[in-house]
């Protein structure tokens, strides 16, 4: 079962604001993350993420992919597999040096060669270099490991449970905050913890739906929710409080925050 059908059969389960009252919570459709899931799928199909040939090379994307594109960890990536590094034990040996030399393409590459020995050092120590080893670890647990880890914040960590581990935890990037904030679902400056939970008490509990999920805000962001808005072919524009157009704006709402849109609200 696809992504897609899985969301559909299950619907939405809601905690926090109208929890277990389904009606309530699918009263407003700009509100119903399913519905915003279901007609980006519908417009740009599965994404298949996330792009890896194992998932020690998911791992190892996780942190090149840090502050860069993914152009520069593809070109990063191909000296590794020529040297047939992207394995706990080759990344092990290794020289720090070289390995930074060899990620150059992706900047920031001493930094990174840094954060990725690091990884490769913990899970040696913690679980004698078995990635199977560590992702039968307790889930929380295995996070707040990763969390301690030099250079790995919740974001980086959740990739790595989501996509590595087939793990169900939401990946919160620059996309979906700048998004959601958009439709005013979420606030743009919203602690991660709390935007996570947003997603995680409105969608079924499946590592499936949160990697398909993701895939697709980073192509709505990509597409049509760029720094400047191009709502006009956007799949979600019904779903706007008001369409963005030129011309930044501060709008109070209930909370008595200031949530920033473009144009006028209607």
């Amino acid at each position: 079962m696809d992504p897609k059908e899985y969301a559909l059969n299950r619907g939405v389960r809601g905690r926090g604001p109208g929890a277990g009252n389904k009606a309530e919570l699918n009263a407003d459709p700009r509100q119903n993350v399913l519905e915003i899931y279901n007609r980006l799928y519908d417009r740009f199909g599965p994404q298949r993420w996330w792009p890896g040939e194992s998932p020690f090379e998911v791992l190892v994307g996780a942190i090149l992919t840090q502050r860069t594109s993914w152009k520069n960890v593809e070109k990063a990536l191909i000296p590794l597999r020529k040297r047939r590094l992207l394995t706990p034990g080759a990344l092990n040996r290794i020289p720090e040096k070289e390995l930074a030399r060899l990620i150059r393409p992706c900047g920031f590459f001493n930094v990174k060669a840094g954060r990725l020995k690091a990884l490769a050092r913990f899970i040696f120590k913690r679980y004698g270099g078995s990635l199977d080893r560590m992702f039968l670890e307790n889930e929380d647990i295995l996070r707040e490991q990763l969390l301690h880890i030099k250079g790995i914040g919740p974001e980086t960590a959740d990739s790595i449970l989501l996509y590595a581990g087939n793990l169900p935890y939401f990946v919160v990037d620059g996309y979906t905050r700048r998004i959601f904030s958009r439709h005013r679902l979420i606030h743009e400056t919203d602690p991660y913890h709390e935007v996570q939970n947003f997603f995680i008490s409105r969608l079924p509990l499946k590592h499936e739906i949160f990697n398909e999920y993701h895939a697709l805000i980073v192509k709505t962001g990509k597409v049509y929710c760029k720094t400047e808005a191009n709502c006009e072919d956007c799949p979600l524009r019904d779903l706007m409080v008001s369409p963005l157009d030129k011309g930044r704006k501060n709008v109070s709402l209930n909370d008595g925050r200031s949530w920033p849109v473009y144009g006028n609200s209607r």
